[in-house]
């Protein structure tokens, strides 16, 4: 019962804050996706709150409690937002969700790191789409983490708020449920990066990841980690450790090669699942056409296991 009455302060407390800034609170969620109205227009994420149960100590239960909330995803970055999917990359990465499932069959494979070796390689956009195409499997549950806690990007992606997050969970100053989100996507969950802090390596090296990680697998089909990337810090390294298997993002035409094989000398052999080959100019045959009219996006994405 002691439990139960702490998490209904803390929602209490939330219920202030964000009354203090100007942000409704709204009705509880009904089972399934959320609808977005053309309310849900306006700028700014919208928030729901579903209230604590007797069930908050099961996994279920830990699920239900977390915050809900309407996103407003960037279009242009998650491929899967929406009822139009005829844009490029789209089947690439049903590909790659079909080689990792085979992949899986042989060795166990859950908790994913995705990295590149310098920025602007294309590895949130990864991360993120490849987090929603393992939801398009039926009952298929997954969770994408933003672990770049120096340069985050999901949250905008998905139109959402960044903290609490991670880095509230590293400081102690926050739980499993008060840090995950719920939004209109079925089956998909995410965990923002949090608050800017400094000490950023220390801060995953702490332990309390691997806490993290091992307390919410059990209840994930897939876990997509978002990574910074690992040629100028160490952090995607310290979270390797941590995952059954690391994908490696490298830019068509603008990675040099061997700076993608230092950057796979960082990690152990066995835990790098393959490469995704990102932004590679497509000029489709006429008869994938025909299937496959694509829009203005002129980047493909393919995979090569190890």
């Amino acid at each position: 019962m002691s439990r139960i009455h702490d998490a209904l302060k803390r929602a209490g407390q939330e219920r202030s804050r964000y009354k203090g800034i100007g942000i409704e609170e709204a009705e509880p969620p009904v089972a399934g996706p959320i609808p977005v109205s053309a309310a849900d227009a306006a700028p700014g994420p919208a928030i729901q709150y579903v209230a604590p149960t007797s069930t908050l100590s099961s996994p279920d239960g830990m699920l239900a409690s977390c915050r809900t909330i309407t996103w407003r995803p960037d279009t242009a970055t998650l491929l899967f937002c929406g009822s139009a999917e005829k844009v490029q990359g789209v089947e690439e990465f049903r590909t790659l969700r079909s080689r990792l499932y085979q992949l899986r069959e042989k060795q166990p494979l859950r908790k994913l790191l995705i990295t590149s070796s310098v920025h602007k390689e294309g590895r949130s956009f990864i991360a993120a789409n490849l987090a929603q195409v393992m939801t398009r499997q039926p009952g298929c549950r997954a969770l994408l983490i933003d672990a770049d806690l120096r340069n985050p990007y999901l949250h905008s992606a998905l139109g959402t708020f960044q903290s609490p997050g991670l880095a509230e969970y590293l400081l102690g100053e926050a739980e499993e449920s008060g840090i995950i989100q719920r939004g209109q996507m079925e089956n998909l969950f995410f965990i923002p990066s949090g608050r800017p802090v400094s000490g950023q390596t220390e801060m995953l090296s702490n332990g309390r990841i691997k806490v993290l990680l091992d307390r919410l697998e059990p209840l994930f089909d897939w876990i997509v980690i978002d990574s910074p990337a690992a040629m100028p810090v160490s952090d995607s390294g310290v979270i390797a450790g941590f995952c059954d298997g690391v994908l490696m993002v490298v830019r068509s035409n603008a990675t040099p090669f061997d700076l993608v094989r230092k950057t796979l000398q960082k990690f152990q052999v066995e835990r790098l699942a393959g490469v995704v080959l990102n932004g590679i100019p497509v000029e489709p045959h006429p008869e994938i056409q025909h299937y496959h009219n694509t829009s203005d996006h002129n980047s493909s994405v393919t995979a090569r296991q190890q």
